[in-house]
């Protein structure tokens, strides 16, 4: 196993970068204590108060940054214990970064018991992944991995095991995930405010005050039909034609039916959880299915082509949908109270996860390595 790409890799990376963004979110208000060195922050205070949520929240959060640090070094690699000191230290080192950097933002408090939390549930994960790979249980995935997918398949793997994160957060249309242009818009208006170039920033970026005209029932159906189609594809673009394709189409569908109830559950209450079947969304869905199928007997390059041209289809109807009263609430419920704590995970693969897949896709139909299937 010595050597080998592991999709732990990058997932460790990403899921460091989402600690970061919920470790310092909202980046801002920034300050410099008065009276205080440089120095002074160094020590991490002791808060006199408990919070058992965020306890285990810091505790949990930690956990499978260091399941997936000892993983991808010794899926590289790299020895037992080698793996285990890198997945103990460097968890640990972030979260103090973290908890330092908080000293300078008016809305954080840093805390040395997070950082206990935070590295004790590393190491937990750290544990737990050395159990596993003593019992020989990674053998047994890499076993199943080579059957399943061509060995260039780290990077698919990640990307389909990201995707349903991001249907948990809020999308303006089932499974349409990659709409983040508001965002851009006020992030480029922000940046660009007190500068000379911010006259031209208010002519282009102000948001029109003309009420946007839904998707019609033809266009929101293409786009739940291609949101389900886009991870199939990308699943294709690493595996040959056969059986295995139809049972990931099943588990595509599937994984998309129960992320939108659950974020549909989680927005309006269990009540509504299957809400978003409306007479559209239905027949979109179980039409982004027979597109599947269809494409399960392409070759492994052209369905990355495929993919490539159904995700920037996506993306584009996406844009263009409007975000209605009750989308908005549900974004401000998730951007409030305690739905923060998963709130930067889901959200951020919800807005990339679209564009890195494509980004991936294009490097698959650029490779050079022979297409047998």
């Amino acid at each position: 196993m010595a050597g080998q790409r592991s999709s732990a890799i990058p997932l460790a990376w990403a899921y460091a970068l989402l600690i970061v963004y919920a470790s310092l979110y909202p980046f801002g208000p920034w300050r410099w204590p008065a009276g205080h060195a440089l120095a002074d922050f160094m020590a991490l205070p002791w808060p006199r108060w408990r919070d058992r949520f965020d306890e285990v929240a810091n505790f949990l959060g930690y956990l499978p940054l260091g399941v997936l640090l000892f993983g991808g070094a010794v899926r590289g690699g790299m020895r037992a214990w080698k793996a285990a000191l890198l997945a103990l230290a460097l968890p640990a080192a972030l979260s103090y970064g973290m908890e330092v950097t908080q000293t300078f933002l008016a809305t954080r408090v840093p805390s040395l018991r997070d950082w206990v939390m935070n590295a004790g549930g590393a190491a937990l994960g750290v544990a737990l992944a050395a159990l596993a790979h003593r019992l020989g249980l990674d053998v047994a995935w890499q076993r199943l991995r080579q059957r399943w997918f061509v060995q260039q398949s780290a990077g698919a793997i990640a990307l389909l095991l990201l995707w349903p994160v991001g249907l948990l957060f809020p999308q303006p249309v089932p499974l349409g995930v990659g709409q983040f242009g508001d965002e851009l818009r006020q992030f480029a208006a922000t940046a660009l405010a007190d500068t000379p170039w911010e006259p031209l920033a208010e002519e282009w970026l102000e948001p029109s005050l003309a009420p946007e005209p839904p998707l019609t029932p033809l266009h929101e159906s293409a786009a739940i039909a291609l949101g389900l189609l886009g991870p199939c594809l990308v699943a294709f673009a690493v595996t040959a034609r056969g059986w295995r394709r139809l049972v990931l189409v099943a588990g595509a569908t599937g994984l998309a039916f129960g992320a939108t109830t659950l974020s549909t559950a989680l927005n309006f209450g269990p009540d509504h959880a299957l809400a978003w079947l409306t007479p559209t969304s239905l027949p979109a869905l179980a039409g982004g299915v027979a597109l599947a199928l269809l494409c399960s007997l392409a070759g492994r390059r052209l369905a990355a082509a495929l993919g490539l041209m159904a995700l920037t289809a996506l993306v584009a109807l996406v844009a263009q949908a409007p975000s209605d009263p009750y989308f908005a609430a549900s974004l401000q419920a998730w951007e409030q109270g305690r739905f923060i704590r998963f709130h930067g995970l889901a959200r951020w693969i919800g807005w990339l996860w679209p564009y890195v897949a494509m980004a991936w896709l294009l490097s698959r139909i650029a490779a050079r390595e022979a297409d047998p299937a």
